[in-house]
């Protein structure tokens, strides 16, 4: 889907707060509430927009630990199999494959570094697993919203 300009206006508004009502959004980009509604569901239906969500400080919930992981896996360990694996843990917030030694990453939200520990030794016991790496994060310098429709592509010459 392309999108132009007023369509990455409009998500931009929702990427800051989803809760924006149409006719905020709406005075903010030029358009009537009703056009920024149709505008909306376009996007959605579309699969511009996949949903609407809370974003909530983990340390709130008592997730003050986090680390990253990488899995090295046996032989040719297929990425959905991965994926299946690692959804089984709660505390697996994302998970990607990626280039390199190690076959994936996995980022860990837990309670303290034993409950980190006890998330790797789970996901240890996976039968593909060979091992995994661990770093746990000291401190967080840049948390980004996952995407912002602001984010335009580099230009490449």
């Amino acid at each position: 889907m392309e999108l132009d300009r007023l369509d990455r206006d409009i998500i931009g508004a929702l990427v800051e707060d989803a809760r924006t009502t149409y006719a905020e959004i709406g005075q903010r980009v030029g358009l009537s509430a009703s056009a920024t509604k149709r505008r909306v569901d376009r996007l959605r239906e579309a699969g511009a927009i996949t949903g609407f969500t809370a974003r909530v400080n983990p340390a709130a919930l008592g997730w003050t630990t986090e680390a990253y992981v990488e899995l090295f896996c046996a032989g040719k360990t297929s990425p959905s199999e991965i994926g299946v694996a690692v959804a089984r843990h709660p505390e697996v917030v994302s998970a990607c494959t990626i280039t390199g030694e190690a076959d994936a990453l996995l980022h860990i939200r837990a309670t303290d570094v034993r409950h980190v520990e006890q998330v790797i030794e789970r996901i240890s016991s996976e039968p593909f697993v060979v091992r995994t790496k661990s770093s746990i994060v000291l401190s967080r310098l840049i948390d980004a919203p996952l995407i912002t429709a602001r984010n335009e592509p580099p230009f490449i010459a």
